[in-house]
């Protein structure tokens, strides 16, 4: 072995393997305090770029869920409504049926006519009240029905459909201005709230069918976001307990480098011993 001053390769390789042990106990320490073993496209650029993809399909499911939700909302609204208009005309329909006794008088006809009106203007209000965020499915103000987003891509929909349940209507043949004053206005009225029921019975089930479906596709953009969670997981989170022990296993590899540092410095020293008398 050549002894010089000017160069000490033991120092060389003590300071390099010195300076890689750095380097690599401040990437376990960085990863032990990210939680993460990929925090960066220079930590792996491959796997980065997968997790970075499947992070923005999840943020787009947020943007997914959220319409969802709203359609949901406006479902369970228009259909607490709806639930209610049927009960009403159901109670039509008894005052309908009872102004048909030929043996009552002129003061219980007007009472029943009373109570029917009082009926049919309390549907008006639950109407016009079955809205949630600026939309309402059952007053006939919106024509088809409200799409919502479906996939992250934004290329799919669902749909709510509309369900008209306003006075003249498409389902509610009744109009503002029947009364049951007479048995012949009364027969005309039991006879429309007949085929009124009918139809909003059948508007609540195509609303129901419609929820369900939505509430079915919501728990599936949930599920999906989870799973795209636990992936990116997978891909970018660091196994503490493995870092922990490299941690431990590293600050001791660089006290002995610092040693062996220190020990190949001092070997040029022994030179001295060589001019000495």
């Amino acid at each position: 072995m050549v002894m010089s001053v000017h160069t000490n390769k033991s120092a060389m390789i003590a300071l390099h393997n010195l300076n890689r042990t750095g380097t690599e106990l401040e990437t376990a320490q960085n990863r032990i305090n990210t939680g993460l073993k990929v925090g960066g496209a220079k930590d792996n650029a491959a796997v980065y770029a997968v997790a970075q993809n499947m992070r923005a399909d999840t943020g787009a499911l947020n943007a997914v869920s959220t319409s969802l939700d709203r359609a949901i909302s406006i479902a369970d609204v228009a259909l607490a409504a709806g639930e209610s208009i049927s009960d009403l005309l159901v109670q039509m329909r008894e005052k309908a049926t009872a102004a048909l006794d030929p043996s009552i008088d002129t003061f219980q006809r007007n009472a029943y006519d009373a109570d029917f009106k009082a009926l049919r203007d309390q549907l008006t209000v639950i109407l016009s009240n079955a809205e949630f965020d600026g939309a309402n499915v059952l007053d006939g103000s919106i024509a088809g029905g409200i799409e919502f987003l479906a996939d992250a891509d934004a290329s799919r929909t669902l749909t709510l459909s509309t369900q008209d349940l306003s006075l003249s209507g498409s389902n509610i043949t009744l109009t503002t201005a029947i009364d049951l004053s007479s048995v012949t206005n009364a027969t005309t009225a039991l006879t429309q709230l007949q085929a009124s029921l009918d139809n909003v019975n059948q508007s609540l089930a195509n609303l129901g069918s419609d929820l369900k479906k939505l509430e079915a596709h919501s728990q599936f953009v949930q599920k999906l976001q989870d799973a795209l969670t636990v992936g990116v997981g997978n891909l970018v989170d660091a196994d503490l307990a493995i870092e922990s022990a490299k941690l431990q296993a590293l600050q001791v590899k660089q006290q002995l480098g610092v040693q062996a540092l220190s020990i190949a410095n001092g070997q040029p020293q022994i030179i001295l011993n060589l001019f000495q008398g």
